[in-house]
């Protein structure tokens, strides 16, 4: 998943939704200087992201662009579902996403000097241009994917994945959606166990 489902399967705390936000960029076991609610995150970031690659509806979607896009499908994919996610907040969410973006984005400045070093410097331009709100329209996964594969060393092509993504809708729709309900009830899962 990417960034706005990491952020709402974290519920409540927003220490534990920071941690869970930025823990692609922290590798290994030697997280234990944050804090509690920020290594919490951690863990359940590297939860889902297991049950998500083993999956078979996550797996399908990807199976579906893996001809063109081969180990970057996952990642595609990961950046569609987030687009329905945003597209369809209001059957996960009872605030506006709009309100629900601002309050993480304050909480990313409130909670500054826990931040890593990468985040911080993503920070700005996240804000700026509000990348969890973006996800609502093809064109901003559109311009997340262009993003994503300037900053590829090899040629991803991410960019064209749209394509499959505007012939595929509602089956990735359709794949998201029930995907997406058994995580909700893995994630808060894991939470009780943290």
């Amino acid at each position: 998943m990417n960034f706005l489902a990491h952020i709402y399967l974290s519920g409540n705390s927003d220490l534990m939704k920071i941690g869970n936000f930025m823990a692609d960029g922290i590798h290994g076991k030697h997280f234990d200087t944050f804090p509690k609610e920020i290594q919490k995150g951690i863990i359940l970031h590297r939860s889902i992201d297991t049950f998500t690659d083993a999956h078979p509806v996550f797996r399908q979607s990807t199976k579906r662009l893996h001809a063109n896009y081969h180990h970057y499908s996952g990642i595609i994919v990961d950046i569609f579902y987030d687009h329905f996610l945003a597209k369809n907040w209001k059957n996960y969410s009872d605030e506006r996403l709009e309100d629900y973006s601002e309050r993480f984005y304050q909480s990313l400045r409130d909670n500054y000097k826990d931040l890593t070093p990468k985040t911080q410097k993503m920070m700005p331009y996240m804000i700026e241009y509000n990348w969890l709100l973006s996800y609502q329209t093809i064109e901003g996964i559109e311009s997340v994917l262009a993003k994503m594969d300037t900053r590829m060393k090899h040629n991803s092509n991410m960019r064209f994945s749209v394509a499959e993504l505007r012939t595929f809708y509602s089956n990735f729709e359709t794949e998201f959606t029930t995907f997406f309900a058994a995580l909700i009830v893995h994630s808060n899962q894991k939470i009780q166990t943290l």
